[in-house]
């Protein structure tokens, strides 16, 4: 049960979380990345941190082989280059389908948060665009405290390992009439069906943000400074990516088991990966979520069922969708090449 507990906790952090790898019963976990492609710092504060102390004795309990491949397959996964929390947050709003959740000051209720499902647009410098009803909610909250947040959730989110960002700011009636097109031109091309955007008493609203939060998935999870997000650009290939993934997972699920196998180290063999389902592609890489074989305890001692792993494309960075298409076949080659090697080997 120790095991369990000791790498289960770890895993669950999924990808961010670390054990000291030049010794491992130290059991710490980072709260910091690099502020180059692997991610810029998770927090602008100390960061809190996760108490693991309830597996600081289990390594004792592993075999060195298992501790050989805990240690390897850590190692890898922290060193995974990544797109960075500014990029990744722009992305994630950028790409989503358009609706999130408003928190304001209520009005009516005073004291207490009100929420609201609204929809939204995005303008170039990333700031959220809305097209209200003067008899909502929000609205009426808005005109007397423009303090609000707005909560976005990854288009495809399932649950706590998907990204979330809360957006913190105020938010404005825009009255210029260009400002106006400008706006409505940038919210029909999100939502083409938005007719009442041409109603009377519907009014175009502008956020300007002052804090970001941002949730990456367990243990990635920090602030992004207004200028950080500003500056940044929307991931190019996010914008298709999920096309690349459900590609891959309809027709070539095998060759991403393949790909994981050979690239990712302690995860060959025994047929210990049973599914490897490419949840997002974004310019560096791959997120891949992993179902294990339930019965295989012994490579990975303790990991949780379903994990996800990041999976780097080979060459670095790929701006455009005919680079995924190369890199991907090259890793598919190469991992089909390794498995056949391994399977005359034996």
């Amino acid at each position: 049960m120790a095991i369990f507990n000791f790498f289960y906790t770890v895993s669950v952090l999924a990808l961010s979380c670390s054990w000291n790898a030049q010794a491992l019963s130290n059991n710490r976990i980072r709260s910091t990345s690099t502020a180059t492609a692997r991610g810029s710092p998770l927090y602008h504060a100390p960061a809190p941190k996760h108490d693991v102390s309830g597996g600081r004795n289990a390594m004792d309990e592993l075999t060195q082989d298992q501790k050989d491949r805990v240690n390897a397959f850590v190692i890898h996964q922290d060193g995974v280059p990544k797109i960075g929390f500014p990029a990744d947050v722009r992305s994630l709003v950028q790409y989503n389908h358009g609706f999130a959740v408003m928190s304001t000051n209520s009005k009516l209720n005073p004291g207490f948060p009100g929420g609201s499902v609204v929809g939204f647009a995005v303008d170039e410098e990333g700031r959220p665009l809305f097209v209200f009803s003067g008899m909502s909610s929000h609205t009426t909250d808005i005109l007397k405290d423009p303090k609000c947040s707005l909560t976005i959730a990854d288009k495809n989110f399932k649950g706590a390992a998907d990204g979330r960002v809360n957006l913190m700011g105020t938010s404005s009636r825009i009255k210029d009439e260009e400002e106006i097109e400008k706006i409505r031109e940038i919210y029909l091309k999100k939502h083409p069906g938005a007719f009442w955007v041409n109603f009377g008493d519907f009014f175009f609203y502008r956020m300007e943000i002052e804090a970001i939060r941002f949730v990456g998935g367990f243990a990635r999870a920090g602030s992004v400074s207004p200028e950080d997000y500003k500056n940044a650009s929307p991931d190019p290939i996010m914008a298709f990516g999920a096309a690349i993934a459900s590609h891959m997972n309809d027709d070539h699920s095998s060759a991403t088991i393949a790909m994981v196998n050979h690239y990712i180290p302690s995860l060959a063999g025994d047929g210990y990966v049973q599914e490897a389902m490419i949840n997002r592609v974004d310019a560096m890489g791959m997120d891949i979520m992993i179902t294990r074989d339930p019965e295989n305890n012994d490579r990975l001692p303790g990991q949780t069922q379903q994990f996800k792993v990041r999976l780097p494309f080979p060459g670095g960075a790929i701006s455009e969708r005919g680079g995924v298409k190369t890199a991907i076949v090259q890793m598919t080659q190469e991992s089909a090449s390794a498995q056949e090697t391994t399977e005359e080997a034996k």
